[in-house]
């Protein structure tokens, strides 16, 4: 079993920066990716960015390429996404989820956190 907590949302105005943390605990895979995932009211959930178990790879959606990073801390077990010049659309419950493939869809994810608020003003 694996434990994910999120942490860091808010509410940021328009063009402003926030960092969300998943911090994870219990048992993982071998090898597995953490993504982080969002959900805006009426909406479907969907993908946002993700790292490997080694930090080496990263994807992101194309709508926050060049404005969002993911980063991992090994020693705490933690995942990092910085987000910047933040929108008014970026507005959604993020969640942090765990896999054991290198995959973008929330079906391939097998644990997941409880979501933190995102909410940026225009």
């Amino acid at each position: 079993q694996v434990q994910l907590v999120e942490s860091g949302g808010g509410l940021v105005q328009a063009g402003g920066s926030l960092r969300l943390s998943c911090a994870a605990s219990g048992r993982t895979f071998s090898s597995y990716t953490i993504g982080w995932f969002r959900q805006a009211p009426g909406k479907e959930r969907e993908f946002v960015a993700r790292i490997s178990w080694s930090g080496d790879r990263r994807a992101y959606v194309d709508s926050v390429k060049g404005r969002h990073i993911i980063s991992r801390d090994h020693a705490k077990n933690t995942v990092y996404l910085q987000m910047n010049s933040l929108k008014p659309e970026d507005t959604a419950v993020y969640y942090c989820a765990v896999s054991p493939v290198w995959g973008s869809h929330p079906n391939e994810y097998v644990y997941w956190g409880q979501g933190t608020q995102v909410t940026v003003s225009s």
